[in-house]
Formats: C-alpha cells, structure tokens, sequence
C-alpha cells in the first residue's frame, strides 16, 4: 500500500500536488515530514516534473554586484567587481540571488566554474577574491534542501581557466586549464557527485588553456583553446573523449570558423553547436558554420551564452562598462525576446549553467 502523503487524498493525486509545489518551496516541503522529504528527494519526483512540464527552468550565473547610480547609465563595481550567484526564470524573467558560498563572504572565487547535476549546481576553482589564491574547493548547492555542502577538493596540480562540463546526471568533467606557472595542461578529470570522488581520465593530445568543454551525445567535446607556447593565441580544433571507451578520439581540425575564444559556445537541445561571433548567432550545420540571427546591439559584447531546451539565452552589453541585459533566442524560429533586466542583475557575467527543478 503507497504511502499517505496529503491525509484524505489518493497518493497519486497528492504526489500530483506536490510536483507542482515551486522550486522556491521545496526546502519548506522537505522539512515538514518524513514522507515528503523522501518523495521530494526521489529521482522519480524529478523526472515527473519533467515529464509533466511542471519543472521550472533556471539559468544560474556568476555576476557581478552593481553599485547603484541612479543618474548614470555606466555599470559601476567598486574598488574591484564582487561576484554573486543570481538566477534567471527564462520562462517567468524573475530573478533572484541564491544563497553565499560559505567562506567567501567577500564574493566568489573569481573565474570559478559553474554546472549543474540533477538538482543540483556544482562550483569548483577560481581565484581567491582578496588573496588571489587559486581554489581547489568543490561547493554543492542542493536547490531541493536549498543548502550548500563541501565536496573533496579537487586533486593534483592547482589550475585554473579550465574547461568544465556536466553529464547532467551524476559526472562533472575538468579539462586542461594551465597551472601556476602558465604551463597549458593536457590532463583530464572528473567527479563524481554521488560518490564524492574523483577519477583521473587519459591526457588530452593536446594542451588546452581557456577551452570549452560540452557534454554531447554522450560524449565529452574539448574546443579550442592554446598551448603554453602559443599564450592566448586560440587553436581552431577539438577533442572528443568517449565515455563508453573512456578514450580519447582523433583531434578534430578546424572545428571552429576562426581561431577565437571558444567561450560562447553551446549545445542546443537539437544537437547542434551555436556560438555568437561578428554580431551574429552562428550553428554549426554538417561541417559549415552559418548565421541564424542577428545579436541585438544592447548584447553585442557578448559575456555568457546558455543553451536551455529549445532556447538560447546569451547575456551581454552594448559596450565596456555598460548595463548587461537579457536576451532569449527561439532556435525553433529564431526570433528573440528580451527580458526585463533590473538594474541589481545588469552586470557583468563571468559563467554560468542551466538547470531544471
């Protein structure tokens, strides 16, 4: 006999309820009995809000806190920029901060590296934000319980500016990056959020500092980035790593158009690669890159670029020190919609990832 979860109510009209419960107040369900806790925790509480469309759609960022100038249209940060999570509803265009990372009360680490695992959004690396230290520490913030937790520091040498990607399911993936020499890297990685543990992956062909890496049919693609002797100078080609095979494939030349940071490219829901390059939006059809849309002028400078279902969120200024605001493109017709940016969530973004709750 199924468990009572509402007294009175058939459970699956009462588990119906439930899943319709908002991301908000998932923290208050899980605390108010034990029944609840466990079904709002169960991977099939989650599938069914996806299959029901009940999950909500969130787009979480590293973005800088802006000083208020109410008689200036120039994004001012202080001293230096201090960075916090904030949140996007593409659906609703609500926005929100989630809770600080414990320790950091002075901002995030900077150029710290987000992604998301189930209900769950992981952030590893960065730069101290006062003594400039490169991080090790893995936080996990759980958007169910709406707590953080430590996970185990991630392992060998100190890097930074590493590519990182998630499985969605349980894995996150750490590749390249350079050390505290400048050194580019050709080592690989990655972590297991179940189990709390990390595993060593084969090297790369090739080092990669500042590349891309994007989880895609059920394969890990490393694009772009440089070696140690080219110093900021960005290759045009790619790595793809089998998970099945736990190999590396052949390196793939000229996946990219031009030799560019690889930065603002994604993986849409339809399989393709899309970037935003010379003002445009640009898919990667066969072995061609061509333009699908025109960038609006307010995100020409573009900062950050989510893919999330069928949509593409990219964020972005008119120009240096400008307001960022919100734009959402529909892949389906390419047309775009822009969102309501309030001042407090106008600047700058330095990473970010979508999830669904």
């Amino acid at each position: 006999m199924a468990m009572e979860l509402i007294p009175g109510l058939p459970y699956d009209i009462a588990r119906g309820c439930l899943i319709r419960v908002d991301y908000k107040q998932l923290a208050t369900v899980v605390s108010i009995c034990r029944s609840w806790k466990s079904e709002t925790e169960s991977p099939e509480f989650r599938r069914l809000r996806k299959a029901t469309c009940t999950g909500q759609k969130l787009v979480v960022m590293v973005q800088a806190r802006v000083s208020p100038d109410q008689a200036s249209n120039i994004v001012k940060y202080g001293d230096s920029p201090v960075y916090r999570f904030t949140l996007l509803e593409p659906d609703t265009g609500d926005w929100c901060e989630l809770p600080p990372l414990p320790g950091f009360s002075n901002g995030l680490p900077m150029f710290c590296q987000v992604a998301s695992v189930g209900s769950d959004l992981v952030v590893l690396g960065g730069l101290h934000p006062v003594t400039w230290e490169v991080s090790t520490s893995v936080f996990i913030f759980n958007f169910v319980s709406a707590t953080w937790r430590r996970g185990a520091d991630m392992p060998g040498v100190r890097r930074s500016f590493f590519g990182f990607a998630s499985d969605s399911d349980r894995m996150v993936y750490v590749v390249g990056g350079h050390d505290d020499d400048k050194n580019a890297l050709r080592s690989t990685m990655a972590y297991d959020t179940a189990r709390d543990e990390w595993l060593s992956l084969p090297d790369m062909a090739r080092e990669r500092d500042e590349c891309k890496a994007i989880f895609r049919h059920g394969k890990l693609h490393v694009i772009g980035g440089y070696c140690t002797e080219m110093q900021g100078r960005f290759e045009r080609t790619a790595e793809v790593f089998e998970i099945a095979s736990w190999q590396w494939k052949n390196v793939i030349d000229d996946l990219l158009e031009d030799a560019r940071c690889p930065k603002t490219c994604v993986c849409g829901s339809d399989g393709e690669f899309y970037m935003c390059c010379g003002g445009y939006v640009v898919a990667l059809k066969g072995s061609t890159w061509q333009a699908v849309a025109n960038l609006p002028s307010d995100v020409s400078n573009v900062a950050h670029v989510t893919a999330c279902q069928d949509e593409l969120v990219v964020i972005g200024s008119a120009g240096f020190r400008e307001p960022h605001f919100a734009y959402v493109l529909d892949l389906k017709n390419y047309t775009w919609k822009q969102m309501e940016t309030p001042q407090q969530y106008s600047g700058h973004v330095q990473s970010g990832c979508y999830l669904e709750i």
